[in-house]
């Protein structure tokens, strides 16, 4: 097998060497179907594959012949460990090492590994987050290989390590993890989406694949500057920090010629990535300055998830090679632009078909509209719990900004489908809207074909050709929860669809008699849900208004939005679709209530602890070398009005910065026994006081002398790519 190319101490490949083409390398430190191939019996390679393909049952009997292949696989590549790797309630990633390395009993040494450890593993379930599912004392976890995800080698340094996704459940078998429920979720949708697709004839198709594709952004800061920022290495973004002279005004950044240093870095990491079999496509500068973005193509969305983790591990890994920082978090810095991650999501069979491609002629395509106005149903019937699919304290910063969509769930369709809409509304759909060509006007350029539809920044769920473009996931979330919820709630539509299709078009129906059934029925779902459709401006308070007017819910913030997960009829939904039992969801919850109060106590703490002992000692500095000089001045009895102003006046902030310091400790100490409480006093009562003390700070970072000031400045961090 060929090896990855050598780097050079700064992290970038040796431009002496010839380059080899990446398909050379790509997928080299992954278990693929190629691999196994090669080494797994045919019997128990098709086996495996079976498995894989098709979801069904793993046959325990091929476990160790798989594990002893996994095993000399990786060991040829330098693996001297493997873990189950996993995705607890932390939104992380987890992975405890096992050596491969085993002592006979009479002191000779081999490497060994079973088919029962790598099915399966016993990691201690209680210091990981649990709602509530297991007490403290009781510590036994399982991990459960997930054979539908490809293992792969994890290199750290000079380190291999043989990572085996897998799930994480509980002693009870109750899911602890973020997958468990993202494969029920997939297998729900799927059997409801073939039901689907059996009414309209396909009789080949054996499995509907949830797919998936999601951009990360990110920001790239200079290591040594975000060394000297507590604030960036213990909550992954600055609590202070005046603007700086420029920011993203001259919309210079976008797009633009991505600078040498982060280059080297971007190829860093996609040469990793591309090892480790994730396909990642586009590169390039996003809109705030120091900001970027990294999108892979489509994916299994059980893989596709995977590799979204192993995605955002790679970018933090990598980026000290090349003397940089990763910031993942929303919003890194205020004024600015935050990061998200577009999660492009769409449903295909086994056979290749994509159920959102609309073909040429949309209007006739009984299937596709069928399925789109069953994705419109489940937007309305679900938005609060959509909504709360991605709520978080660091979301809160981006929502309904001017960078992200609002915090009101719709759809954008585009202008050749709400054509079609209206048609099916008013009857009858006759004809498509057609893009045609765009002339350029000049003889030398060619007419390109255009699309029947825009595309709109501002809606938070967004058609985009064949697919859905769901905006408001944050830039730090695991997508494992978000598509959970969406693969839940489209089943529950398409089971809807599909049982009134059967009912009103009977077993076997006639082709005339499908086709009013289906014209019926997307007519009354138009009319009943289509209030969620919004092509216009997102951003705009005539929308929220028209939101407002229409019954949409406008859940602002993170409190407001995980109350949506309370209500009886959630829990009804995904028990009904064999996701998520009450309790199981009810842990969930609470998960992400504890973690919304403990990550605002460790910023409001940060905040305060910087402000006592670096913001405000600085600010008495500064005003006692301006006191200082007010004195000199009048014992020389020259009259300086400027400077003793200039005085008074930072003797006022600087006493306004103390204020505040003190009522956001105060703050901080207080407690409430009910966590529901506990959380809206947090957004209530600490944000606002840490707003106000970031106020204070940043107004006395204006005026202080830059050599006074503590903390690198915006203008340092911002530009530090450059």
């Amino acid at each position: 097998m060929q090896q990855p190319m050598p780097a050079t101490t700064s992290g970038q490949k040796d431009r002496s060497m010839p380059q080899r083409r990446v398909s050379d390398t790509y997928g080299c430190l992954v278990f693929s179907g190629d691999v196994m191939l090669k080494r797994l019996p045919p019997d128990v390679f098709m086996n495996l594959e079976k498995t894989i393909h098709t979801g069904s049952a793993l046959d325990p009997k091929i476990a160790n012949t798989v594990a002893g292949a996994m095993k000399d696989w990786s060991i040829e590549n330098g693996a001297t460990h493997y873990c189950h790797w996993f995705q607890p309630l932390t939104g992380l990633t987890a992975e405890k090492h096992d050596a491969f390395l085993s002592i006979n009993s009479d002191g000779s040494a081999i490497e060994k590994f079973s088919g029962s450890q790598l099915v399966q593993g016993e990691p201690d379930a209680s210091s990981f987050p649990h709602g509530g599912i297991r007490d403290t004392y009781e510590a036994r976890g399982y991990t459960a290989w997930d054979a539908t995800s490809p293992a792969f080698i994890h290199k750290v340094g000079a380190h291999a390590t043989l990572c085996i996704p897998t799930v994480f459940v509980s002693y009870t078998g109750e899911a602890l993890d973020k997958k468990t429920p993202l494969l029920r979720s997939i297998q729900a949708v799927s059997k409801q989406a073939l039901r689907l697709v059996r009414i309209f004839g396909d009789t080949t198709t054996k499995q509907i694949i949830s797919t998936l594709g999601v951009e990360q952004e990110y920001f790239l800061i200079d290591a040594e500057l975000a060394a000297d920022r507590p604030d960036l290495k213990i909550c992954g973004r600055t609590l202070v920090g005046a603007g700086a002279p420029k920011g993203q005004q001259m919309e210079d950044h976008y797009f633009g010629a991505i600078p040498e240093r982060v280059l080297s870095f971007m190829a860093d990491l996609e040469g990793r990535l591309f090892e480790l079999g994730i396909p990642v496509k586009t590169r390039h500068n996003e809109v705030a300055p120091g900001q970027f973005e990294i999108a892979p193509t489509f994916e299994n969305a059980n893989v596709a998830v995977d590799h979204q983790m192993l995605t955002m591990t790679i970018l933090q890994e990598t980026a000290p090679k090349h003397g940089f920082v990763c910031l993942i978090h929303e919003k890194p810095f205020a004024g600015v632009n935050g990061s998200g991650k577009h999660n492009n999501w769409s449903l295909s069979t086994d056979t290749g078909a994509n159920l959102l491609d609309p073909r040429d002629d949309t209007h006739s395509n009984m299937q596709f509209l069928t399925v789109l106005c069953a994705v419109i149903r489940a937007i309305d019937s679900h938005a609060e719990l959509l909504r709360a699919s991605i709520a978080s304290a660091a979301n809160d910063h981006r929502l309904g900004a001017n960078e992200a969509p609002p915090a009101i769930m719709s759809i954008f369709l585009g202008d050749m489908l709400t054509d079609i809409i209206d048609q099916l509304q008013s009857g009858e759909a006759k004809k498509t809207m057609k893009g045609g060509d765009m002339d350029l006007g000049a003889t030398t350029l060619p007419q390109i074909p255009k699309h029947s539809s825009d595309r709109n920044r501002t809606s938070p769920f967004a058609f985009t050709g064949n697919k859905f473009e769901f905006r408001a996931v944050g830039s730090s979330q695991a997508v494992a929860w978000p598509n959970t919820v969406l693969n839940t709630i489209i089943a529950e539509s398409i089971d809807f669809m599909a049982t009134q299709l059967e009912k009103r078009a009977g077993k076997n129906p006639t082709p005339a008699k499908l086709e009013a059934a289906v014209k019926t029925l997307l007519k009354e779902t138009i009319k009943q849900h289509r209030r969620v459709c919004f092509d216009g401006d997102g951003y705009s308070k005539g929308w929220h208004d028209e939101a407002a007017k229409r019954g949409l819910p406008n859940l602002r913030s993170t409190p407001e939005a995980l109350a949506a997960l309370r209500p009886k009829k959630v829990a009804d939904l995904f028990a009904k679709y064999g996701v998520l039992s009450k309790r199981e969801l009810d842990a969930r919850t609470d998960v992400l209530v504890e973690h919304y109060i403990k990550l605002l106590t460790i910023e409001g703490r940060t905040l305060a602890w910087m402000t006592r002992t670096m913001i405000l000692p600085a600010a008495l500095r500064a005003q006692a070398e301006l006191a200082d000089v007010v004195a000199a001045t009048q014992g020389a009895g020259v009259e300086c009005p400027a400077t003793e102003l200039d005085l008074r006046e930072h003797v006022k902030m600087a006493d306004a910065l103390r204020s505040s310091m003190l009522e956001l400790e105060k703050t901080l100490t207080h407690s409430e026994p009910d966590t529901e409480k506990h959380m809206k006093f947090m957004r209530d009562s600490v944000v606002v006081a840490m707003v106000k003390l970031r106020e204070c700070s940043d107004a006395l970072e204006r005026r202080m002398p830059a050599d006074h000031w503590p903390l690198p400045t915006y203008a340092d961090l911002l530009f530090s790519t450059l």
